[in-house]
């Protein structure tokens, strides 16, 4: 669960983000911008986790009492070698820490880290990561909890979704880029597996709110609704002309977590007027930001 340090919420002196250059990481950077929070953002440019010498450039930048938002990642971490690189950079970053503590730490793990069984989800269900992605925010998470005397808070997102969404994981970012260069949207099977997608803007509204509230523990960035990926498919498909939808034969067995459902009860106590966007809401304002682009 999360818990707030200051119930007012009170701008930090300054952020620094740490891995900005991504996703993620720019569009937390663009958030705190639009509220006028000072912010650092710091790209694999200004300090390069996995060079040698990588602690002492973040250290660097740092001040004391920095608030600090570390989303740098290889992700999806789906191999050992990805998976070791990333368990090295945030070794580097804990190394900094060290150096220069910060006076919050928020880190952007995963919901990859909880139990394939654990159904509805909620920030207490057991972490036992079945991937080496899981694994590789778990570790982290553990890294920096034990390595920071300064509050700690992760936030573990469910799937992403977005304009700048540079993966085109299976879902909404893949079916949009079917769409936007006339090909038919694919889905495997019936589509019928249901999974939460969350707005990567959402992601980036709720770092800011941990952050004026200097919150420390857990909490999942979800919103509760879990969406068939044939339903997905069609809501894309009804923001292009044309826009079909086609059946795939699997490529191999069933996935093993056919669906995934979320308690949200966390986020609301934490963040009471805090509200998703409705994932076909998302899904056409995603559509507006990216129309004529592949």
């Amino acid at each position: 669960m999360l818990e707030h340090l200051q119930l007012k919420p009170t701008v930090p002196p300054r952020t620094v983000v740490i891995g900005s250059g991504g996703f993620v990481g720019g569009a937390i950077l663009r958030e705190l911008a639009d509220r006028a929070m000072p912010a650092l953002g710091l790209t694999r440019k200004e300090a390069d986790l996995l060079a040698p010498g990588g602690g002492n450039a973040i250290a660097g930048h740092l001040k004391p009492g920095d608030s600090v938002v570390f989303v740098s990642a290889i992700a999806p971490a789906k191999t050992v070698t990805q998976l070791m690189d990333n368990l090295r950079m945030a070794e580097t970053a804990c190394r900094a820490f060290a150096t220069v503590m910060p006076g919050h730490l928020l880190y952007i793990s995963s919901d990859a880290i909880y139990a394939d069984d654990a159904n509805p989800v909620t920030e207490s269900s057991h972490a036992a990561p079945t991937t080496t992605h899981g694994m590789m925010h778990a570790a982290r998470e553990l890294m920096f909890k034990t390595a920071v005397t300064c509050p700690f808070a992760a936030l573990r997102p469910t799937l992403i979704y977005g304009a700048r969404d540079p993966h085109s994981g299976y879902g909404p970012n893949r079916f949009r880029r079917q769409a936007a260069k006339g090909e038919p949207i694919s889905i495997f099977g019936e589509g019928e597996e249901r999974r939460d997608h969350v707005l990567v803007d959402d992601v980036a509204r709720l770092a800011a709110l941990i952050l004026l509230h200097k919150s420390y523990g857990a909490l999942n960035a979800v919103t509760g609704v879990s969406t068939a990926f044939h339903d997905i498919a069609g809501m894309v498909a009804a923001q292009s002309p044309g826009g079909k939808v086609v059946l795939l034969p699997r490529p191999g067995p069933r996935a093993h977590l056919l669906h995934r459902f979320f308690d949200i009860t966390g986020c609301l106590k934490a963040f009471p007027d805090f509200r998703y966007v409705r994932l076909a809401d998302g899904i056409a304002d995603v559509h507006k930001q990216t129309v004529g682009q592949s």
